[in-house]
């Protein structure tokens, strides 16, 4: 016997209140008006008033509408069909094909208990020498890319999605727009990918609470498939979209406002999200790549500096390049010392002789006299930009430490290096006199 409840207190923005009773959170609902049944989810629960968040937006919706609670989660069906598709954050279709039928997965359940965990040291390899040789993604590992507007982030993660030497890419957009939405589509299937990916797409036109569904619907996905042995990539575009989101409907639900008007639980909502990534002991792993953009490139502002603490290092993204400074993973320690034996020479040479090169170009900018030394330290920073630093490489890891020894031959006498004279004479790249 179906149960209605018809005593709808409230109507304020997309949520609606209502007088029930025997309701858990975040169980699901469907409201009865003139323009049909709409589906809600369970937000709130304050003694016998119980708010909703509709994800079709209240239009329509009025006082004499009648509520049915379904007394279950959110779920998102489970098959090998999904790979190759794209829905929305409802699990609609959104590439013109029919809907997918299988197991049923409660989504936003709880993270993999750490006793759990298998110690990440296995490395993803990206292609992009900014990451593999410099700080190194490891699986399991959760990373935040830090960014502003007009960086070329989305860029990148798919870049990362394309070249990943993951078994299954899912992307997770928040907020996107729609050109946006289409760049990610037509890389993936461009580069061949796109039949082991998975992609849930909210663009800025779709309802807000669609939004705070996408990181669930992904991650809930990515969890049964390293259940079954695979690699899962998770690539989500913008945490700070989704945390904006967040703020949207605390403040139509009124809650008492934190930080620069960010719900007070905005730490435990983003952990939730980001603690999902897992490596399980004799199974497969998940790893966690998410852009946050810094509005107007502030790192104190509540979305990066929440996430700085939850995650395991952070990549920043300044002037189309990954920032060799303040960039770290780390679980690098964890993986470069497997790769090959000159990984955490070349790591460590080629960002000092970096940073001595930034301090020449200063002394050039103020008009000091160049020593040969600054010459050489110019001509390697232009040389390490240009053939390393240039995001729309694709290079595996040894070739990208190959190249890093012929920009150091070209530049510096081996002494001049600073690396060990066993490491130089087994990989120098002329013979050595």
């Amino acid at each position: 016997m179906r149960k209605y409840f018809d005593t709808i207190q409230r109507i304020a923005g997309n949520v609606v209140t209502v007088s029930a009773d025997d309701v858990a959170y975040d169980h699901l609902a469907t409201i009865s008006s003139a323009r049909g049944d709409s589906l809600a989810q369970v937000i709130r629960l304050e003694e016998s008033l119980v708010s909703l968040q509709v994800f079709a937006g209240s239009q329509g919706v009025s006082n004499n509408d009648r509520v049915r609670f379904l007394h279950k989660p959110m779920q998102v069906p489970f098959s090998e069909n999904l790979l190759g598709r794209v829905f929305d954050g409802s699990m609609r279709p959104r590439d013109g094909r029919g809907p997918v039928n299988g197991e049923p997965l409660d989504i936003g359940s709880p993270v993999v208990n750490p006793v759990r965990r298998r110690m990440p040291d296995e490395m993803v390899e990206t292609g992009i020498p900014m990451i593999d040789i410099f700080n190194s993604l490891v699986e399991s590992q959760k990373l935040p890319i830090f960014s502003v507007a007009g960086e070329p982030y989305n860029e990148l993660l798919a870049r990362v999605g394309l070249q990943a030497n993951a078994d299954i890419i899912i992307l997770g957009g928040m907020g996107l727009r729609h050109d946006d939405y289409l760049k990610f589509r037509q890389t993936f299937e461009e580069g061949g990918v796109l039949g082991r990916a998975i992609m849930f797409v909210h663009t800025a036109a779709d309802p807000v609470v669609e939004c705070l569904l996408v990181p669930d619907l992904c991650l809930a996905v990515g969890e049964k498939f390293a259940l079954q042995g695979k690699r899962v990539l998770v690539l989500l575009t913008d945490m700070t979209a989704f945390s904006d989101a967040l703020k949207e409907i605390a403040i139509i639900m009124e809650q008492i406002p934190s930080n620069r008007g960010y719900p007070g639980d905005l730490y435990t909502q983003l952990a939730r999200r980001y603690e999902k990534a897992v490596d399980f002991d004799e199974a497969g792993s998940m790893t966690l790549l998410a852009c946050v953009t810094m509005p107007g490139d502030d790192v104190t502002h509540p979305v990066p500096d929440n996430t700085g603490y939850i995650t395991e290092g952070q990549f920043y993204l300044r002037n189309g390049r990954i920032e060799p400074f303040g960039s770290l993973s780390r679980l690098k320690q964890q993986v470069n010392g497997k790769t090959r034996d000159d990984h955490r020479a070349i790591m460590d040479s080629c960002i000092q002789l970096y940073a001595l090169c930034r301090e020449s170009r200063e002394k050039r900018d103020m008009g000091f006299e160049m020593s040969d030394w600054d010459r050489k330290l110019l001509r390697f920073g232009t040389m390490f930009e240009e053939r390393i630093m240039d995001l729309s490489l694709n290079l595996p890891l040894f070739d990208a430490l190959d190249r890093c020894w012929k920009i150091l031959a070209e530049c510096f006498d081996p002494a001049e290096t600073g690396i060990r004279r066993a490491i130089i004479e087994k990989h120098w790249p002329v013979p050595l006199s």
